[in-house]
Formats: structure tokens, sequence, C-alpha cells
């Protein structure tokens, strides 16, 4: 079940100078909420954020202020979130011959007094994205 679906903004921590603050799309599923005879998840808060071009920060360079300020905001507990990193399908060249297929990455972190620190990425491999491309469809 989603729980949230909108742009999500985050300050960053430059002070006057709005250094490292951003936007990006955010939306969070609660798989605890889905059918009670489905499977037990260990992390069953899905938090997905992807890039908006309105953004002047990408979510790769902020991805530890983002999940910690998630993780805050909606009272997340970190050991029950799965972080994932969204990048939809892309073409370029002079035809948009050439594709970067569509890509999901969970980023893994150290929480340390409440905060996302060392972020270390890695591909999201079936069966999870299997799960996660089927609540994205279905929402």
């Amino acid at each position: 079940m989603i729980i949230y679906d909108d742009n999500f903004s985050w300050e960053g921590w430059g002070g006057a100078l709005r250094l490292a603050s951003g936007e990006c799309r955010l939306r969070i599923f609660d798989l605890q909420k889905e059918k009670a005879d489905g499977p037990a998840y260990l992390k069953p808060m899905i938090v997905i954020v992807s890039d908006i071009p309105e953004s002047r920060m990408s979510v790769r360079s902020c991805t530890g202020h983002i999940a910690t300020n998630v993780a805050r905001q909606f009272k997340i507990e970190p050991d029950r979130m799965l972080f994932i990193e969204y990048y939809p399908e892309t073409a370029y060249g002079e035809d948009n011959e050439h594709i970067i297929p569509e890509k999901y990455d969970v980023v893994d972190f150290t929480w340390h007094e409440g905060r996302a620190i060392e972020p270390r990425w890695r591909p999201l491999k079936a069966p999870m994205l299997d799960v996660i491309k089927e609540i994205i469809k279905s929402d």
C-alpha cells in the first residue's frame, strides 16, 4: 500500500546558500498493509527516490541526507526500510538511437545517531525487483 507519492524537498547544510538542498520524487510503500496472507518482509517499508528535472541536486549525491530526512519525517525505523534509487529508461543521440535501460539500485547505509552515512549501492535483483515493479504498477 502506498503511503506517500509526491515530490519531496530536503534542506541542505549550507545555511543561507542552501548548499545540497534539493527535491526528488518520493514514493513510500508499506508492504505490511498488503494482503494479510502474503509473505512477511524483513524490510516492509519500501522507499523509492528518483531525480526530477527541477532539482539542483541529484538523488545519488545526497542519498544519505534524503534517507535521514525520510526516516525522521515519516517515522520509519531504518532497520525496516529498503531504500531504492530508481532511474527510468533514457534515450540519447541524434535520433534517440541509444538507450540506457531503467535501473533500480538498493542503497544500504550505516546508521549512526539517527543519520544515514556510508552509502553502498547494489543492483536490486529478482525476486525483490519483481515485487517492487509489481507494487509500482499496481498503484
